[in-house]
């Protein structure tokens, strides 16, 4: 009775003074927007130890553990005195030790603490010693929080420990569903995890796991047809290695936050996979030292839902480890696309404006076209799409280089020059630097009605991080509408479908970028072909290199693109004759409607709806007269008065007004408009324009 007493003391006095369970480190994970593994790091001494959630661990694979290690398991308080005399007989029949008698919970002590060798007596007193520390964690812990830390501690050969990553190592998945085979291994292995192996010892890992089928077919865990068809599944041949998807967007979610052991990005690990797949099969194409990058971006948002730099990171010959996503490159003609789109919110130009493709000067500078030829009169739709020099560059003349590199620099996607230079006409053809990830966000703003979003990586997690990624106003929803209208119709690469995806090409000075970025109504892809240390690469030119590996992109994702967003209703949607005159033939109208010398307001036209999205202010072209000129909204200066072709204006609010262009000599032209915002648009009538403007 005194023993039994003080037997029950000591365990109070055990229990009482239990120190809590030691903290665990854990490799960093990279999870994906659904919070898919993308890619886990090891532990500094080269560990993989994987953190476990019970949740989202085969049920089956536990209930097995638990039968075959220890079946009380739930009915012990971390030793088990009937399985302790049960070894304590083996022990006293055999002369040795046949079994443990070890608990979960004894063995989860002796992971956290491992016991060194030696003698019988140093087994014994490691074995107590085993003990006294499970009961100790049963009075901290939980017996979920106890097996827990047996699935993260468990050893499973070489540097594995823990059933994540076993199962990742072995089987190439997350343990979420195995298979009886599966799950019967991974309970067989820790006990002798060195000499059974699968890659070295596979007889010995198949003889482990026949034990475990028996015994638990014994127990009635499952039938003998299920356990003889497990029994015959074949081993793992070698070891797998651990996902490795986004290797630089982990990378860099990693050095960002260094400190962090799980980082939530916003990537698609589906969309991931398939672009990497996508870039291993055609790097290869693509010749010796020549790499590609991709990045795909959410429209709506500016997340970035993969990215892809190169086809291995660890390929040396095309510099595998840069991440070409970020590099600053020559952008070829990829730019052009927003030159159009200011020339279109400033009145300059329209889809259907007639514009001369012909040897020009501007300047010193003489740009010519790709082929060195010349198309005469084009319209601005078929100069767009058909990338041509001249008409680009003598628009780019018209809204002004400086205007289009703090247009793109204020979205939140700067050019970069040389230090101490200007933008001027040459950057339209690429005469800067930007990154891929950057133009991919340019044009998700094209798709998105002109609005841009600064790009996410992570996924908002906190208080901290609840606000939404800001925005802001790259082109008119009227400009960007065009736009996108525009680049749908580009004549596709051979074998693609022209009018799937709205995309443009370039190809900078000297073959050394090919580019290709597109979009439809949910997603935008840019791809870049080049070679890192950018060499040239003889004839690479967009068109042929890059363009082939978007349309592939697109095809590998989606079933069929997302429309693109129908035309605003104020969209000036016409033949070039119904086109107000000053907007039929660029650079042609001055001279033909100026009337008395006086000035004469080309655009907007009298009668026109024009929307306008938040403070911006409206463009006003105007042709003729004698600067400074005076601008007037309900006879009202709108401001001092200014020289130009094109002035800028700003609404008093929505409604009708009058604006008023005077001359130095007092000379006047009136037009008479209707302004609306985003918001009042459905409420008003369906023409946009009085007479034949309104139809198409």
């Amino acid at each position: 009775m005194f023993v039994v007493g003080g037997a029950c003391a000591w365990l109070v006095g055990v229990r009482a003074g239990a120190p809590p369970a030691p903290p665990l480190a854990y490799s960093t994970e990279v999870l994906d927007r659904e919070g898919r593994l993308l890619r886990p790091f090891a532990l500094a001494d080269g560990r993989w130890r994987l953190a476990p959630d019970l949740a989202e661990v085969d049920r089956r694979y536990v209930d097995m553990l638990i039968a075959y290690e220890d079946h009380r398991f739930y009915r012990h308080g971390g030793v088990d005195p009937v399985a302790i005399l049960r070894a304590a007989g083996q022990l006293l029949t055999h002369g040795s030790i046949v079994s443990g008698g070890s608990t979960l919970t004894m063995q989860v002590a002796r992971l956290l603490e491992p016991r060194r060798g030696g003698g019988l007596l140093a087994k014994i007193g490691a074995k107590l010693s085993e003990m006294r520390r499970a009961i100790e964690l049963e009075a901290r812990l939980s017996k979920r929080e106890i097996l827990a830390l047996y699935l993260a501690l468990a050893p499973y050969g070489g540097n594995i420990e823990g059933v994540r990553a076993a199962s990742l190592a072995w089987f190439g998945k997350e343990p979420r569903r195995l298979s009886l085979a599966e799950a019967a291994l991974l309970v067989a292995l820790p006990q002798s995890p060195e000499m059974r192996r699968p890659d070295r010892h596979p007889e010995e890992a198949e003889r482990a796991r026949a034990a475990v089928l028996a015994r638990l077919r014994d127990a009635g865990l499952f039938g003998a047809p299920e356990a003889e068809f497990a029994r015959h599944a074949a081993i793992p041949a070698g070891r797998l290695d651990m996902p490795m998807l986004a290797a630089h967007a982990a990378e860099a979610a990693r050095r960002e936050r260094p400190g962090a052991r799980v980082h939530h990005l916003t990537i698609d690990a589906s969309a991931q996979s398939r672009l990497e797949a996508l870039a291993r099969e055609r790097v290869h194409e693509l010749g010796p030292h020549v790499s590609l990058a991709m990045v795909m971006v959410d429209n709506a948002t500016g997340e970035v839902l993969a990215r892809v730099s190169g086809a291995d990171p660890l390929d040396a010959e095309r510099a595998g480890a840069v991440d070409l996503t970020r590099a600053l490159r020559s952008p070829g003609s990829t730019l052009k696309p927003f030159i159009y789109g200011l020339a279109f919110e400033d009145g300059v130009a329209h889809p259907e404006t007639l514009i001369e493709d012909r040897p020009s000067h501007f300047g010193a500078y003489h740009p010519r076209n790709f082929d060195r030829d010349y198309q005469g009169t084009v319209s601005v739709r078929q100069a767009l799409q058909f990338s041509l020099n001249v008409p680009a560059v003598a628009l780019l003349q018209a809204v002004g280089p400086q205007r289009l590199a703090s247009r793109l620099g204020g979205a939140g996607f700067a050019l970069h020059l040389p230090p101490g230079e200007v933008p001027g006409l040459a950057v339209g053809l690429g005469g800067a630097g930007i990154s891929l990830e950057s133009l991919a966000g340019l044009y998700a703003g094209i798709a998105d009605g002109g609005r841009v979003h600064a790009l996410a990586t992570r996924m908002r997690e906190g208080a901290g991080e609840g606000a939404p990624a800001p925005e802001h106003r790259l082109l008119g929803r009227i400009a960007a509408w065009y736009l996108a209208d525009v680049l749908l119709g580009t004549p596709a690469p051979l074998n693609a479908r022209t009018g799937r995806i709205a995309f443009k090409t370039g190809t900078s000075y000297g073959y050394r970028d090919a580019w290709a970025v597109g979009f439809d109504g949910r997603r935008t892809i840019a791809v870049w072909v080049g070679r890192p240390d950018g060499q040239p690469v003889p004839n690479m030119i967009g068109r042929e290199a890059a363009a082939p590996i978007l349309f592939e992109a697109f095809a590998r994702l989606v079933t069929k693109p997302a429309p693109l967003d129908p035309a605003p209703r104020a969209a000036l949607v016409a033949r070039n004759g119904d086109l107000p005159p000053p907007l039929r033939h660029f650079g042609r109208m001055a001279g033909e409607v100026a009337t008395g010398g006086g000035p004469t307001i080309a655009f907007p036209p009298d009668g026109a709806r024009l929307e306008q999205d938040g403070n911006e202010p409206l463009a006003l072209k105007v042709n003729g007269g004698r600067a400074p000129l005076t601008v007037l909204v309900d006879g009202v200066p709108n401001g001092p008065p200014t020289g130009g072709a094109t002035l800028f204006w700003q609404p008093g609010g929505a409604g009708f007004v009058r604006l008023t262009v005077m001359d130095a000599a007092g000379a006047t032209d009136s037009v008479v408009l209707r302004i609306t915002t985003p918001e009042g648009r459905s409420a008003l009538p369906a023409h946009h324009l009085t007479g034949r403007l309104s139809g198409r």
